[in-house]
C-alpha cells in the first residue's frame, strides 16, 4: 500500500468508527431547520452533508483542513526557490489532514507522472468532435471516455466488499488527476495550437507539467498555474460541482462518471464558467470605451451601464461569502509582485475599488465584493493565454484534486445515498396558509 493510500486508510477507518458512534448516540437531534425562502431559492446554507476537506466562512473565506491561503503559501511545499505552493500538496493535506513534508509531496508529483498515461481511445474520442466544440464539452466527454479502464466499476462488477469501496476509488481518482494535465493540454493545443502537441516531462511536477504542455514555460507563467491549481480545487461541499461529485457519488458511480457530471455543474455561467464571464466582460468594456486604460469615471459609467441593462457585474457577488475572496486577494498579491503595471490587471484592481461602492448603493446586493473570478483573467491574459472559453478546464483541472478527495472520504466513512425529500407548490401553499 503506497503511503497516501497508508495514511488516508488509518485517518478514515478512525472517523467512520467515530461518526458511527455520533449517528447512535446523537442521531436523532436536530441540526437544522429549513425556511420556506430555502425551499424556494435553491436550499441556499441548509447543512445537509458531510465535507472535512474545507469549509467556508463568510467572513474568513476558505479553510482547507482549519489552514487559509496565506497560510498555505506559506507551509506547504514548493519547487526550489519557488514562491508558490504546489497543489499535490494541497491534495495530501486534504486527504489526510495532515501537512505534508518535501519527500511526501515529491513522491506524489512522480506517482502522478507514473499514473498519467492516456489511451489512444480518450484523445480519439476528443478528435471526433469538430475543433471549435467548447473545450468543457471536450473536456467532460474525454473524462467518460476514459471511465472504461474504472478500477471501481470493474471491482465492483467482481463483488467488491463495501469495506474496499475507498481502496477503488482511491485509484481511480489517483489514475484521472495523475492524466488529467495531459488531457486538458490536448483539447488547448488542438483547439487553438493547430494539433501542435508537446509532450509530456515526466521529471516535473504535476502544475508545472501541464503549463509546459499548454505552450508556456516563464518561471513566473509556472509559478502562476501552480497557485492558480491551489486556489481552485475546492470551496466546500455545497458549491454546484462539489455537489454534483457527491450526489452523483453516492449511487456508487465510479469517479469518472461523478467527475463528468462535476465538470457539466462547472461549466454553468452561474458557476465556473464566470471566470470566462468575466474577462469578455472586460473586453468588451475595453472595445467600447475604445482604450485599456480608461478613467475610473469612464469605468464606473460602464458599471452603471451593465446593471440599467438589467445585466450583473461578473465576478462580483458570492452566496456565502460577505468579505472579499481571499482567492482574489492571493491573485492580486501575485499580479503586484510580479506584473503589476500591465494595463488589464489595473483594471481589475480599479474595478476592486468601485464596484463594491456601486453595487453597495443600490441597497438590495449582500456581498459587493469579488470572488476568485475577478481576477484570474486579467493575469492568464498577460502572459498569453488568451483563449477564455478555455479558461472553465483550468478550474476543472484544479477542482477534481478537492472533490475526488472529497468522494474518497465519502466512500471510506460509507456515506449513504443521497435522496432528499421534495414538495409541491400546492403542498407548499397549504403549508403556508396553515401556519
Amino acid at each position: 500500500m503506497d503511503p497516501l493510500k497508508e495514511k488516508f486508510y488509518q485517518k478514515s477507518a478512525a472517523l467512520k468508527a467515530e461518526l458511527k458512534s455520533i449517528v447512535k448516540e446523537h442521531g436523532d437531534k436536530i441540526v437544522d431547520q429549513v425556511t420556506v425562502e430555502q425551499l424556494i431559492g435553491g436550499m441556499r446554507s441548509v447543512k445537509s452533508m458531510i465535507w472535512d476537506t474545507s469549509s467556508l466562512d463568510p467572513e474568513e473565506g476558505i479553510r482547507f483542513r482549519g489552514y487559509n491561503i496565506p497560510q498555505l503559501r506559506e507551509l506547504l511545499p514548493r519547487v526550489p526557490n519557488g514562491k508558490e505552493p504546489l497543489p499535490e500538496g494541497l491534495f495530501w493535506l486534504m486527504m489526510t489532514g495532515d501537512l505534508p513534508t518535501t519527500d511526501e509531496v515529491r513522491w506524489l508529483s512522480a506517482e502522478w507522472s507514473r499514473r498519467s498515461g492516456v489511451a489512444d481511445f480518450v484523445f480519439d474520442a476528443i478528435k471526433a468532435l469538430p475543433k471549435d466544440t467548447h473545450p468543457m464539452t471536450q473536456f467532460s466527454i474525454a473524462i467518460l471516455a476514459m471511465q472504461s479502464d474504472s478500477i471501481f466499476a470493474q471491482r465492483y462488477e467482481e463483488g467488491m466488499s463495501k469495506n474496499d469501496y475507498w481502496d477503488a476509488m482511491y485509484e481511480d481518482s489517483m489514475n484521472m488527476i495523475a492524466s488529467l494535465p495531459r488531457i486538458a493540454a490536448f483539447i488547448y493545443r488542438r483547439s487553438f495550437h493547430n494539433d501542435q502537441h508537446i509532450a509530456p516531462d515526466p521529471n516535473m511536477d504535476w502544475g508545472g507539467n501541464f503549463a509546459k504542455m499548454l505552450g508556456f514555460d516563464s518561471p513566473d507563467f509556472l509559478a502562476l498555474m501552480r497557485l492558480y491549481l491551489t486556489i481552485h480545487t475546492d470551496h466546500e461541499g455545497g458549491n454546484a460541482s462539489a455537489h454534483t461529485m457527491h450526489l452523483v457519488g453516492s449511487t456508487l458511480s465510479d469517479a469518472y462518471y461523478s467527475f463528468s457530471a462535476a465538470m457539466n455543474a462547472l461549466a454553468g455561467p452561474l458557476h465556473g464558467l464566470a471566470n470566462q464571464e468575466v474577462i469578455k466582460w472586460i473586453f468588451e468594456m475595453v472595445e467600447e470605451i475604445g482604450t485599456n486604460s480608461p478613467t475610473k469615471d469612464q469605468i464606473r459609467k460602464y458599471i452603471n451601464d451593465t446593471l440599467a441593462e438589467g445585466k450583473v457585474v461578473p465576478g462580483y457577488g458570492h452566496a456565502v461569502l460577505r468579505q472579499p475572496d481571499p482567492r482574489f486577494i492571493a491573485q492580486m498579491r501575485f499580479a503586484k509582485d510580479n506584473i503589476k503595471d500591465d494595463p488589464i490587471v489595473q483594471i481589475v484592481w480599479d474595478l476592486y475599488e468601485i464596484v463594491p461602492e456601486v453595487l453597495g448603493a443600490l441597497g438590495k446586493v449582500k456581498n459587493p465584493w469579488p470572488n476568485v473570478d475577478a481576477h484570474s483573467g486579467a493575469l492568464l491574459v498577460h502572459y498569453g493565454l488568451t483563449e477564455y472559453n478555455y479558461y472553465t478546464v483550468l478550474f476543472g483541472v484544479s477542482r477534481a484534486l478537492g472533490v475526488c478527495a472529497g468522494l474518497c472520504w465519502d466512500r471510506a466513512l460509507g456515506l449513504a445515498l443521497e435522496r432528499p425529500k421534495s414538495i409541491t407548490t400546492d403542498w407548499l401553499k397549504k403549508f403556508v396558509a396553515i401556519n
